[in-house]
């Protein structure tokens, strides 16, 4: 994700491990698992994932996350295996860059995403509307907590990481995958109503 994260200060790696250690000492009985630290089990079925497809040099990967505003466009996602533009619409090509923004199903194996049923064109794309695990309730957590969350979530996540965004009391995270574990690990570091973590991949209906 070298184009999308953003770099991350020492001073503030320092004093949010601080805080992970502190949450750690203080958290509910047992050895709690830091959020970033935690290891999603693989989905046992077919997933679906939206966003933008991007070929180049041959290597084919889907971004789940924000694009990078240039001609043609720069992202950095899982790769895919199986990827065909054989009667696929909607793509475009420039400086040996291809493109296009689709819903892909497939089988994901923690690091490589296996087509398994033709895209869909996102535009045309209907999708159940995920759920508010907040019910709309203002969260708990500060901004200056919420904020020095948030510089270091890319180097804690790794590759896992998409995106985040702080609305509403909330640090809302974006992985590429969670059956829950990242969300267990984020509610005994920092406490109930503090991250809301989502995961862009949604198991196939």
């Amino acid at each position: 994700m070298s184009v999308l994260r953003r770099a991350v200060a020492v001073p503030v790696v320092a004093s949010f491990a601080v805080i992970v250690l502190a949450a750690c000492a203080t958290g509910s009985g047992g050895s709690a698992v830091p959020f970033g630290a935690a290891e999603p089990a693989l989905p046992s079925g077919e997933v679906v994932g939206q966003g933008t497809v991007l070929e180049a040099d041959g290597e084919a990967q889907l971004c789940l996350g924000p694009v990078a505003d240039s001609y043609p466009p720069q992202c950095s996602g899982i790769p895919l295996d199986g990827w065909s533009w054989d009667g696929v619409d909607g793509s475009e090509s420039s400086n040996g860059v291809t493109w296009g923004a689709y819903v892909v199903q497939g089988t994901y194996d923690g690091s490589t995403l296996t087509v398994t049923a033709p895209p869909i064109l996102l535009a045309l794309y209907d999708p159940m509307p995920m759920p508010d695990p907040t019910g709309g309730e203002p969260g708990s957590g500060d901004e200056a907590t919420l904020a020095d969350a948030q510089d270091s979530l890319a180097d804690r996540l790794g590759t896992d990481y998409v995106s985040s965004s702080i609305d509403n009391g909330y640090l809302w995270v974006d992985v590429v995958w969670d059956d829950g574990s990242y969300q267990d690990a984020a509610d005994r570091e920092f406490g109930e109503k503090v991250v809301v973590v989502r995961s862009a991949l949604r198991e196939a209906a």
